[in-house]
């Protein structure tokens, strides 16, 4: 069944994925090995996504699929405590900007890949992205804002988490203007220009 169940989420054919995990499990597959391979599924429809044969629709059912397929996953994860989140990520919109649609997406794109999120929501002030790293321990903090007033507020708050003595956290910035110009202004490593560049960051720095 190797390659089966990441074509068909790639494919997001949801109703035969679901069952294809089903008689997995029946035949006691390892369920860390299924996981694995929905993830590579999740992988293509990113691709995909990428390429604009898919649009953010297909990303969010993709999403759901893959959700529904941890849920079936989960009992026998837990059994085989094989179970083992792929990283920490800190995100929230900046100070002043209150856009939450495009964060939204990443939160849910990162927590389908396996990460462990926590959203500190909008407006959210420089020192508290500061104390959720230094809380969580995450390596990788996300900065969101649409509006161009967000930019000196990423700037702001990338210069406190330096200044905190985290040199081993890494941050991305993203939103509706961001590009490699604000990204340069605001001394962030690295801008996403979707979720799923959002999740292959994450990928690079923490692994998962």
């Amino acid at each position: 069944m190797a390659g089966k169940l990441a074509k068909l989420l790639a494919e997001l054919k949801e109703k035969e994925a679901l069952e294809c995990v089903r008689k997995a499990l029946e035949q006691n597959a390892d369920p860390a090995a299924l996981l694995a391979e929905a993830r590579e599924g999740l992988a293509v429809v990113g691709q995909k996504y990428s390429r604009a044969e898919y649009f953010i629709p297909d990303l969010i059912f993709s999403g759901e699929i893959m959700k529904a397929v941890v849920r079936l996953l989960e009992p026998r994860l837990k059994q085989s405590r094989q179970e083992k989140k792929a990283g920490k990520v800190v995100i929230g919109t900046v100070a002043g900007d209150i856009h939450d649609i495009g964060k939204g997406l990443v939160v849910f794109m990162l927590e389908v890949n396996g990460y462990e999120v926590t959203d500190l929501g909008i407006d959210v002030p420089v020192e508290k992205f500061v104390e959720a790293a230094k809380q969580t321990g995450s390596k990788v903090v996300g900065l969101s804002g649409f509006l161009t007033l967000a930019f000196d507020a990423m700037k702001a708050t990338v210069q406190a988490i330096r200044s905190a003595g985290l040199p081993e956290v890494k941050i991305m910035v993203g939103g509706g203007q961001i590009d490699e110009q604000v990204r340069a202004f605001t001394g962030a490593e690295a801008y996403g220009k979707d979720a799923m560049e959002a999740v292959r960051l994450a990928k690079n720095w923490i692994g998962g």
